[in-house]
């Protein structure tokens, strides 16, 4: 009997042990998400400054002390800009009569004046320029002193008689040039065409009432055409040093007067002129 109620006991408390037992659940949570913006509203006030004074700022010093910091090998001449200079130099010439009469090289100085501009950004530029050369005697032929191998009668083509009476080297010559300038930091080397023209005269005894008694001249007024190629370097900021070599090629040499109808040269004579010239330019605009 006794051992029946054990059994009841433990059947019951094992009965309420299990209904005890909690279960698991699955939860559900939901978040719900509230945003706020914030809207700002500009609006202008109008505000008298009466006891405040601010500095004015230029800013023109700055700019020019930006410009003047940076350095450069080289500056692009501005588009359309014009340079304006001069020159003065020395050089020697061979020509024909350097050749035949006295096998010297003539000595001269030249003057000149020369106009340069780029038309584009970049570092080529054209220059123009004008020279005046004054070259030295290197012989000297006179009729009444030697006997010279010009020495003697000439006649014109409608039969009158001229008489030599003297010739020397010595003549201006007149250049034009135009150059092609490449800037490359202080060396400038460059390529030109050249025009010019010799002043030479030779003096000759013409008819003055039917008798030798009037001294003239005879003249060369031909132009040529040649070449030239040359150096250029900046030594100062306004200063060049040049070395120039110009050719030119002559053709028909002649020496004549407009109130006769003669030359004392044959045509068909052509030669080489050549120079060697060194100058200085400086440039009066920049």
């Amino acid at each position: 009997m006794l051992q029946r109620f054990l059994i009841f006991c433990f059947l019951i408390t094992l009965t309420s042990v299990f209904s005890q037992r909690k279960k698991l659940d699955t939860v559900y949570v939901y978040e719900k998400v509230i945003v706020y913006d914030t809207i700002y509203l500009e609006k202008a006030v109008r505000f008298k400054f009466t006891d405040i004074d601010l500095p004015k700022i230029s800013t023109g010093d700055l700019i020019l002390k930006q410009i003047s910091s940076e350095k450069s090998d080289y500056n692009p001449t501005t588009p359309g800009k014009w340079n304006l200079g001069v020159e003065a130099g020395i050089g020697l010439k061979k020509n024909i009569w350097s050749e035949s009469a006295s096998e010297k090289n003539q000595f001269g100085e030249n003057i000149g004046l020369w106009i340069s501009g780029s038309f584009f950004r970049s570092k080529l530029s054209l220059q123009l320029a004008a020279n005046l050369h004054h070259w030295n005697q290197t012989f000297k032929l006179d009729a009444n002193q030697d006997e010279t191998f010009l020495n003697g009668y000439y006649f014109t083509e409608d039969n009158q008689p001229l008489l030599f009476q003297k010739f020397n080297d010595e003549h201006f010559e007149l250049v034009l040039e135009l150059k092609a300038i490449y800037e490359w930091k202080k060396i400038r080397p460059f390529a030109g065409v050249l025009l010019n023209q010799n002043y030479y005269k030779m003096k000759f005894l013409v008819p003055e009432n039917r008798m030798l008694a009037k001294e003239e001249n005879f003249t060369n007024n031909q132009i040529n055409i040649g070449f030239s190629l040359g150096l250029q370097y900046q030594i100062f900021k306004r200063f060049l040093l040049e070395l120039e070599y110009q050719q030119f090629k002559i053709n028909n040499l002649s020496l004549k007067n407009n109130d006769f109808h003669f030359d004392i040269f044959k045509t068909n004579n052509t030669f080489a002129e050549r120079k060697l010239g060194l100058g200085i330019s400086y440039f009066i605009s920049k």
